[in-house]
């Protein structure tokens, strides 16, 4: 069993930053395939970015060249710099951990954008 816990959301202006981050219980985080997503109320919840285990990012088109994944194994963390943001990238975010054939998934924490 894996438990993640995020933190970091909250409101913020158009325009302004946020880094939201995610720790992750377990002493093989360094194998996980991490992931963030989103879900805006009455959406389904989509991908936002992910990262291998190896360093391998992958983004949504929405976000590209706003958000940045990154991942600290020493700290068992992976993070979500969201710069840029727009009135649409609110949503809850989610926590995601892949490992081996088993999937977690955090609380969430809410991320408004607003004026």
């Amino acid at each position: 069993q894996v438990q993640l816990v995020e933190s970091g959301g909250g409101l913020v202006q158009p325009g302004g930053p946020l880094r939201l981050s995610c720790a992750a219980s377990g002493s093989i985080f360094r194998a996980y395939t991490m992931g963030w997503y989103r879900q805006a109320p009455g959406k389904q919840r989509d991908l936002v970015a992910h990262i291998t285990s190896g360093g391998s990012t992958t983004y949504a088109d929405s976000v590209k060249g706003r958000f940045t994944i990154s991942r600290d194994n020493a700290k068992n963390t992976v993070y979500l710099q969201m710069n840029s943001l727009k009135p649409e990238d609110t949503a809850v975010y989610y926590c995601r951990a892949i490992v081996t054939i088993n999937a977690y998934w955090g609380q969430g924490t809410q991320v408004t954008v607003s004026s």
